[in-house]
């Protein structure tokens, strides 16, 4: 690893119920391998130090296969509110796992961000590595996407977001200092919501590796 290679652990918000799906989307098949592993997969970069995927307590079907595809589980201790939830029970994860000054950052992704590849992760990696500012946010056509990196000073700030506010309050609280990078990569826009999303993403799937 070199010695302005960024060291990140990526926090992975999954306890969702996936109600605008009807079934559980992280588990729906992508090719080969259901979309919780691609998206597991996509982080195999030498930036990335752990993957940390946080589910609900019940959750055990996706908590075995987040494990399967190489992921650290936290099995959040109670069903959690909403995404900013999930990401505190990570970031105390990641404390646990990781001390002051082993690693530079976190980045989080969504779990419904399933065409991401270690290509891509290391260009958002590699770009947060220059000035190392406290947010780095990918954007496509100039609309912001995942994954995006927050320096490990943010990570104590998450538990003072407002309760009514997300994570995109606290991007909003670095204000100016926040960078973007540009990429020619529409997959950092593309989420996984409706049924019909899901269809449209299997057939590409299918003709991109069939």
């Amino acid at each position: 690893m070199s010695g302005n290679m960024a060291r990140l652990v990526v926090i992975v918000p999954a306890a969702g119920h996936s109600r605008r799906m009807g079934q559980p989307k992280l588990l729906l098949p992508l090719g080969d391998r259901p979309v919780i592993a691609r998206l597991v997969e996509a982080f195999d970069h030498p930036s990335v130090l752990d993957v940390l995927v946080v589910v609900r307590p019940d959750d055990t079907v996706l908590a075995e296969a987040a494990a399967a595809a190489g992921a650290v589980v936290v099995r959040a201790p109670e069903p959690p509110p909403d995404m900013k939830a999930s990401v505190g029970w990570g970031i105390d994860e990641m404390r646990k796992r990781w001390g002051a000054g082993e690693i530079d950052g976190w980045m989080l992704v969504p779990a419904d961000h399933p065409v991401l590849d270690a290509d891509l992760v290391g260009r958002v990696a590699e770009a947060w590595s220059v000035n190392r500012p406290p947010v780095l946010v990918p954007t496509h056509d100039g609309r912001r996407g995942h994954p995006t990196v927050f320096g490990v000073e943010l990570a104590s700030e998450v538990a003072s977001i407002p309760d009514d506010s997300g994570l995109n309050w606290l991007v909003a609280r670095c204000g100016e200092a926040v960078e973007e990078v540009e990429l020619d990569r529409p997959e950092v826009l593309l989420d996984l919501d409706t049924p019909e999303q899901y269809e449209a993403l299997r057939r590409r799937m299918d003709e991109q590796e069939g």
